[in-house]
Protein backbone atom coordinates (compact mmCIF):
# COMPACT_ATOMS: atom_id res chain seq x y z
CA UNK A 1 0.00 0.00 0.00
CA UNK A 2 1.04 3.92 -0.89
CA UNK A 3 2.41 5.85 2.35
CA UNK A 4 -0.80 7.91 3.39
CA UNK A 5 -1.18 11.54 2.18
CA UNK A 6 -3.43 12.07 4.83
CA UNK A 7 -3.69 10.33 7.90
CA UNK A 8 -6.66 11.14 9.94
CA UNK A 9 -6.80 10.34 13.88
CA UNK A 10 -9.29 10.72 16.76
CA UNK A 11 -11.62 13.12 15.05
CA UNK A 12 -14.02 14.87 16.74
CA UNK A 13 -15.82 17.67 15.33
CA UNK A 14 -18.73 19.63 17.52
CA UNK A 15 -21.00 22.20 16.34
CA UNK A 16 -23.35 24.64 18.15
CA UNK A 17 -26.90 24.00 18.67
CA UNK A 18 -28.57 26.81 17.30
CA UNK A 19 -31.97 25.58 17.26
CA UNK A 20 -31.48 24.41 20.91
CA UNK A 21 -33.61 26.77 23.34
CA UNK A 22 -31.88 29.15 25.86
CA UNK A 23 -31.72 32.53 27.23
CA UNK A 24 -27.83 33.33 27.96
CA UNK A 25 -24.72 32.18 26.72
CA UNK A 26 -23.48 30.26 23.50
CA UNK A 27 -25.28 27.48 22.13
CA UNK A 28 -24.92 24.21 23.54
CA UNK A 29 -22.46 21.78 21.45
CA UNK A 30 -23.75 18.69 19.78
CA UNK A 31 -21.10 15.49 18.78
CA UNK A 32 -21.11 15.28 14.85
CA UNK A 33 -17.82 13.16 14.70
CA UNK A 34 -16.70 10.93 16.93
CA UNK A 35 -13.26 9.80 17.16
CA UNK A 36 -12.44 8.80 13.28
CA UNK A 37 -9.65 7.06 12.31
CA UNK A 38 -8.23 6.13 9.11
CA UNK A 39 -5.85 6.72 6.14
CA UNK A 40 -5.80 8.05 2.71
CA UNK A 41 -2.85 6.47 0.77
CA UNK A 42 -1.78 8.90 -2.00
CA UNK A 43 -3.29 7.90 -5.25
CA UNK A 44 -6.00 6.10 -3.39
CA UNK A 45 -9.95 6.75 -4.63
CA UNK A 46 -11.67 6.50 -1.13
CA UNK A 47 -15.51 6.19 -1.02
CA UNK A 48 -17.37 7.86 1.89
CA UNK A 49 -20.61 6.57 2.32
CA UNK A 50 -23.60 7.01 4.64
CA UNK A 51 -27.62 7.87 5.10
CA UNK A 52 -28.49 11.29 5.16
CA UNK A 53 -27.20 12.84 8.53
CA UNK A 54 -24.29 10.50 9.16
CA UNK A 55 -21.90 13.10 8.71
CA UNK A 56 -20.15 12.27 5.67
CA UNK A 57 -20.06 15.94 4.69
CA UNK A 58 -19.33 17.45 7.60
CA UNK A 59 -16.05 15.01 7.73
CA UNK A 60 -15.15 16.16 3.78
CA UNK A 61 -15.46 19.84 5.53
CA UNK A 62 -13.25 18.81 7.89
CA UNK A 63 -10.42 16.81 5.59
CA UNK A 64 -9.92 20.45 3.35
CA UNK A 65 -10.52 22.67 6.88
CA UNK A 66 -13.12 24.45 5.68
CA UNK A 67 -14.50 23.27 9.41
CA UNK A 68 -11.67 23.34 12.23
CA UNK A 69 -12.07 19.55 14.17
CA UNK A 70 -12.72 20.06 17.69
CA UNK A 71 -10.65 16.69 18.59
CA UNK A 72 -7.78 14.69 17.25
CA UNK A 73 -5.34 14.63 14.33
CA UNK A 74 -4.71 15.80 10.52
CA UNK A 75 -1.72 15.15 8.46
CA UNK A 76 -1.49 16.31 5.10
CA UNK A 77 1.93 14.56 3.96
CA UNK A 78 2.75 14.51 7.41
CA UNK A 79 2.01 18.45 8.41
CA UNK A 80 -0.19 18.90 11.29
CA UNK A 81 -2.89 20.89 9.79
CA UNK A 82 -5.82 20.30 12.17
CA UNK A 83 -5.50 23.45 14.00
CA UNK A 84 -3.66 25.38 11.59
CA UNK A 85 -4.64 29.17 11.05
CA UNK A 86 -6.00 30.71 8.00
CA UNK A 87 -2.68 32.07 7.44
CA UNK A 88 -0.97 29.11 7.84
CA UNK A 89 -3.31 27.02 5.89
CA UNK A 90 -2.92 29.11 2.83
CA UNK A 91 0.17 26.93 2.47
CA UNK A 92 -1.72 23.76 1.82
CA UNK A 93 -4.54 25.54 0.19
CA UNK A 94 -3.57 24.34 -3.65
CA UNK A 95 -2.72 20.78 -2.32
CA UNK A 96 -6.39 20.68 -0.57
CA UNK A 97 -9.16 21.32 -3.58
CA UNK A 98 -13.12 20.68 -3.39
CA UNK A 99 -15.58 19.62 -6.46
CA UNK A 100 -19.40 20.72 -4.99
CA UNK A 101 -22.64 19.18 -5.48
CA UNK A 102 -24.07 22.32 -6.87
CA UNK A 103 -21.45 23.82 -9.25
CA UNK A 104 -24.10 26.81 -9.59
CA UNK A 105 -23.98 28.03 -6.59
CA UNK A 106 -20.52 28.07 -6.12
CA UNK A 107 -19.46 29.04 -9.57
CA UNK A 108 -19.80 32.83 -9.68
CA UNK A 109 -22.38 33.88 -12.34
CA UNK A 110 -20.78 37.05 -13.75
CA UNK A 111 -17.31 35.08 -14.93
CA UNK A 112 -17.00 33.24 -18.19
CA UNK A 113 -15.64 29.91 -17.91
CA UNK A 114 -11.89 30.82 -18.81
CA UNK A 115 -11.58 32.86 -16.03
CA UNK A 116 -13.44 30.74 -13.21
CA UNK A 117 -10.61 27.68 -14.18
CA UNK A 118 -7.84 30.81 -14.51
CA UNK A 119 -8.60 32.57 -11.34
CA UNK A 120 -7.47 30.12 -9.13
CA UNK A 121 -3.81 29.31 -10.96
CA UNK A 122 -3.55 32.98 -11.07
CA UNK A 123 -4.14 33.22 -7.36
CA UNK A 124 -1.39 30.22 -6.76
CA UNK A 125 1.18 32.00 -9.11
CA UNK A 126 0.39 29.72 -11.77
CA UNK A 127 2.11 31.54 -14.94
CA UNK A 128 0.10 31.11 -18.38
CA UNK A 129 -3.33 30.31 -16.50
CA UNK A 130 -5.26 31.76 -19.46
CA UNK A 131 -3.03 29.45 -21.72
CA UNK A 132 -3.62 26.04 -19.10
CA UNK A 133 -7.11 26.97 -18.43
CA UNK A 134 -7.88 26.63 -22.29
CA UNK A 135 -5.69 23.32 -21.73
CA UNK A 136 -8.56 22.04 -18.68
CA UNK A 137 -11.17 22.36 -21.11
CA UNK A 138 -9.59 20.11 -23.53
CA UNK A 139 -8.76 17.75 -20.51
CA UNK A 140 -12.22 17.44 -19.13
CA UNK A 141 -14.23 17.39 -23.02
CA UNK A 142 -15.50 20.35 -22.70
CA UNK A 143 -13.67 22.03 -25.74
CA UNK A 144 -11.90 25.55 -25.90
CA UNK A 145 -15.15 26.92 -27.26
CA UNK A 146 -16.75 27.05 -24.22
CA UNK A 147 -13.77 29.38 -22.77
CA UNK A 148 -16.34 32.57 -23.43
CA UNK A 149 -19.38 31.29 -22.04
CA UNK A 150 -21.11 31.80 -18.68
CA UNK A 151 -22.63 29.15 -15.96
CA UNK A 152 -26.12 30.07 -17.05
CA UNK A 153 -25.20 29.01 -20.30
CA UNK A 154 -24.08 25.44 -19.17
CA UNK A 155 -25.73 22.38 -18.72
CA UNK A 156 -25.60 20.75 -15.46
CA UNK A 157 -22.74 18.35 -16.02
CA UNK A 158 -21.16 21.14 -18.39
CA UNK A 159 -20.91 22.93 -15.12
CA UNK A 160 -19.86 20.31 -13.14
CA UNK A 161 -17.03 19.70 -15.53
CA UNK A 162 -15.92 23.35 -14.92
CA UNK A 163 -16.03 22.95 -11.30
CA UNK A 164 -13.55 19.64 -11.62
CA UNK A 165 -11.86 21.72 -14.27
CA UNK A 166 -11.16 24.76 -11.46
CA UNK A 167 -10.31 21.94 -8.70
CA UNK A 168 -8.19 19.99 -11.04
CA UNK A 169 -6.05 22.47 -12.83
CA UNK A 170 -4.23 23.59 -9.67
CA UNK A 171 -2.77 19.86 -9.77
CA UNK A 172 -3.28 19.24 -5.74
CA UNK A 173 -2.47 16.54 -3.92
CA UNK A 174 -6.00 15.84 -2.58
CA UNK A 175 -9.30 16.34 -3.82
CA UNK A 176 -12.50 16.37 -2.30
CA UNK A 177 -16.27 15.55 -4.80
CA UNK A 178 -19.04 16.03 -2.32
CA UNK A 179 -22.20 14.42 -4.18
CA UNK A 180 -21.04 16.09 -6.97
CA UNK A 181 -23.59 13.14 -9.57
CA UNK A 182 -26.32 13.41 -7.09
CA UNK A 183 -28.31 15.67 -9.43
CA UNK A 184 -27.58 14.66 -12.73
CA UNK A 185 -29.29 11.85 -15.18
CA UNK A 186 -27.85 8.72 -15.54
CA UNK A 187 -25.77 9.35 -18.81
CA UNK A 188 -24.52 12.34 -17.58
CA UNK A 189 -23.74 10.43 -13.79
CA UNK A 190 -21.90 8.01 -16.12
CA UNK A 191 -19.46 10.48 -18.15
CA UNK A 192 -18.60 12.36 -14.87
CA UNK A 193 -17.38 9.56 -13.31
CA UNK A 194 -15.66 8.36 -16.57
CA UNK A 195 -13.66 11.67 -16.72
CA UNK A 196 -12.97 11.62 -12.50
CA UNK A 197 -11.50 7.90 -13.79
CA UNK A 198 -9.17 9.19 -16.62
CA UNK A 199 -7.90 12.15 -14.43
CA UNK A 200 -6.97 10.38 -11.51
CA UNK A 201 -5.24 7.62 -13.84
CA UNK A 202 -3.51 10.00 -15.83
CA UNK A 203 -2.65 12.98 -12.88
CA UNK A 204 -2.02 10.61 -10.08
CA UNK A 205 -4.50 12.10 -8.16
CA UNK A 206 -5.95 10.85 -4.62
CA UNK A 207 -9.38 11.23 -4.54
CA UNK A 208 -12.22 11.10 -1.29
CA UNK A 209 -15.60 10.37 -3.31
CA UNK A 210 -18.68 11.21 -0.99
CA UNK A 211 -22.25 9.62 -1.82
CA UNK A 212 -25.22 7.78 -0.97
CA UNK A 213 -25.29 5.88 -4.13
CA UNK A 214 -23.31 2.69 -3.67
CA UNK A 215 -23.59 1.79 -7.22
CA UNK A 216 -21.36 4.66 -8.27
CA UNK A 217 -19.01 4.30 -5.15
CA UNK A 218 -18.43 0.42 -6.34
CA UNK A 219 -17.94 1.41 -9.85
CA UNK A 220 -15.52 4.62 -8.43
CA UNK A 221 -13.67 3.61 -5.37
CA UNK A 222 -11.14 0.91 -4.56
CA UNK A 223 -11.76 1.36 -0.59
CA UNK A 224 -14.69 2.98 1.04
CA UNK A 225 -16.04 4.42 5.11
CA UNK A 226 -19.29 3.49 5.85
CA UNK A 227 -20.01 6.05 8.75
CA UNK A 228 -23.52 6.11 11.22
CA UNK A 229 -24.13 8.63 13.20
CA UNK A 230 -20.62 10.00 13.09
CA UNK A 231 -18.47 6.51 13.76
CA UNK A 232 -17.25 4.35 11.12
CA UNK A 233 -18.89 1.18 11.11
CA UNK A 234 -17.27 -0.37 8.67
CA UNK A 235 -13.84 0.01 6.49
CA UNK A 236 -11.92 -1.64 3.64
CA UNK A 237 -11.83 -2.58 0.44
CA UNK A 238 -14.96 -1.78 -2.12
CA UNK A 239 -15.18 -5.58 -3.34
CA UNK A 240 -14.90 -6.91 0.07
CA UNK A 241 -17.46 -4.81 2.06
CA UNK A 242 -19.91 -4.80 -1.22
CA UNK A 243 -19.81 -8.85 -1.21
CA UNK A 244 -19.93 -9.63 2.11
CA UNK A 245 -20.52 -6.42 4.56
CA UNK A 246 -19.53 -7.61 8.10
CA UNK A 247 -22.06 -4.85 10.02
CA UNK A 248 -25.74 -4.82 9.75
CA UNK A 249 -25.77 -1.35 9.06
CA UNK A 250 -23.92 -1.61 5.72
CA UNK A 251 -25.88 -4.54 4.74
CA UNK A 252 -29.15 -2.54 5.28
CA UNK A 253 -27.71 0.52 3.01
CA UNK A 254 -27.03 -1.94 0.71
CA UNK A 255 -30.73 -3.59 0.39
CA UNK A 256 -32.00 -0.24 0.72
CA UNK A 257 -30.62 1.05 -2.71
CA UNK A 258 -30.30 -1.37 -6.09
CA UNK A 259 -26.92 -1.95 -6.79
CA UNK A 260 -27.09 -3.18 -10.84
CA UNK A 261 -24.64 -5.38 -11.88
CA UNK A 262 -22.23 -3.53 -13.85
CA UNK A 263 -20.01 -3.50 -16.46
CA UNK A 264 -18.28 -1.14 -19.25
CA UNK A 265 -21.13 -0.28 -21.24
CA UNK A 266 -22.65 1.68 -18.47
CA UNK A 267 -19.81 4.23 -18.46
CA UNK A 268 -20.27 4.77 -22.48
CA UNK A 269 -21.22 7.47 -24.29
Amino acid sequence: MADPLLQVRDLHLALPDLNAPRLFGPAPQVGILHGLTFDIPRGATLGIVGESGSGKSTLGRCLVRLLEPTGGTILLNGDDITHASPRDLAAHRRDLQMIFQDPMSSLNPRHSVLRLIADPMRLHGIQDADAKARDMLDRVHLGRRFADRYPHQLSGGQRQRVGIARAVGLSPRFILADEIVSGLDVSTQAQIIRLLEELVADMDLTLAFISHDLSVIRRLCREVIVLRAGQIVEAGATSKIFSAPAHPYTAALQSSIALPELDEGWLLS
